[in-house]
């Protein structure tokens, strides 16, 4: 499949500029687990960042989010994400949005099955999908449960997971680094169990 026919049913991925190559970003209106947490003070999900700067700027934006949700239907999806996907160093899963479904996560394990050069990274908060019976998980793909709590314990329901905090204790060196990944890649890293970030 060529990458613009891919394109145009999976309506594009997303890049962000802290972040080394693009990621795919679905409407937070949707989060299962974080629209509920996000009535929650104290929670990572109250005053989620998706919902601020350019996600909330661009009426564009989420439109396209909302054509992205719609065309996880699509029975082209995982080919057209393969088509995308294939040839990157990394490959984040959500910058905005989580999982949908069962069938959703399933269909993202595929694609990390037939991209193997890529690392993929899949931030969620939702446990009733971790672990996906009968699945094995790929060995390019590090799920990070989140904690639900701001300054929270870690999660210990999953291997590997990250909690926001604003204590100082953060281990993500983005915000020193002009808000940057560059060469950090503890967000894939299997070797990496948990991931501190600073509030923003």
């Amino acid at each position: 499949m060529l990458k613009k026919d891919a394109k145009k049913i999976v309506h594009g991925l997303t890049e962000t500029k802290k972040m080394p190559g693009f990621s795919y970003s679905l409407p937070a209106w949707e989060c299962q687990t974080g629209s509920k947490l996000r009535q929650v003070p104290g929670t990572p999900c109250f005053g989620c960042y998706a919902f601020k700067g350019n996600y909330a700027r661009y009426p564009a934006i989420k439109k396209a989010q909302y054509r992205r949700l719609k065309s996880l239907q699509d029975p082209r999806w995982v080919n057209a994400m393969v088509a995308l996907v294939t040839g990157f160093e990394v490959f984040r899963w959500h910058d905005a949005g989580d999982l949908q479904s069962v069938d959703h996560l399933k269909k993202i394990f595929e694609v990390c099955d037939r991209t193997p050069g890529t690392r993929h990274w899949l931030p969620t908060q939702e446990r009733k999908y971790l672990p996906l019976p009968g699945s094995t998980i790929p060995k390019n793909l590090v799920i990070r449960l989140s904690s639900s709590r701001i300054n929270g314990p870690e999660p210990k329901a999953w291997t590997h997971s990250s909690s926001v905090v604003t204590d100082g204790s953060e281990t993500c060196p983005a915000p020193k680094q002009g808000g940057k990944c560059q060469s950090c890649r503890a967000c894939w890293s299997p070797d990496v169990k948990h991931v501190k970030y600073g509030k923003h």
